[in-house]
């Protein structure tokens, strides 16, 4: 009986998405060395951390930083997770939680799909990650 392994799955923020594909982000080298290191991983963002990725790529770079952030989704080197009406129910738990940090969207959505999908793991550039528990007082592993 052979065993099949599941691949490790990360949890991508927005920050890592732009400063891949965006050669002038400060954090470009070390995110594509981490990106090189997670060659094997699955990588899963949200809808709202791609927003923000597509938003920040169209400043810096047009739609030409647009089409490179969709050709790693359609590549499925990133996957998108659909959050669901509980995902969206506890984004808004944690948001007024940390409201005095404060948390964006983006990050809120990233916690509650950690927790829906049983998730530790997060690639990101941002330190509220830190400060941020899940819902049974764990903390998320931040790679970088």
């Amino acid at each position: 009986m052979s065993r099949t392994t599941q691949p490790a799955v990360v949890l991508i923020d927005a920050g890592p998405q732009v400063a891949f594909l965006n050669r002038n982000d400060p954090s470009h080298r070390r995110v594509k060395e981490m990106a090189r290191r997670l060659a094997r991983t699955q990588l899963v963002t949200t809808w709202p951390c791609f927003t923000e990725a597509m938003y920040l790529l169209h400043r810096a770079d047009g739609h030409a930083g647009q089409d490179a952030l969709w050709s790693l989704v359609t590549n499925g080197v990133i996957n998108l997770h659909d959050l669901t009406t509980a995902d969206q129910q506890r984004m808004r738990a944690l948001m007024a939680q940390y409201a005095d940090t404060p948390m964006d969207l983006a990050d809120a959505s990233l916690v509650a799909a950690a927790e829906s999908l049983a998730l530790r793991r997060v690639f990101t550039l941002d330190d509220d990650f830190y400060i941020y528990r899940l819902a049974d007082g764990s903390t998320l592993e931040i790679v970088r």
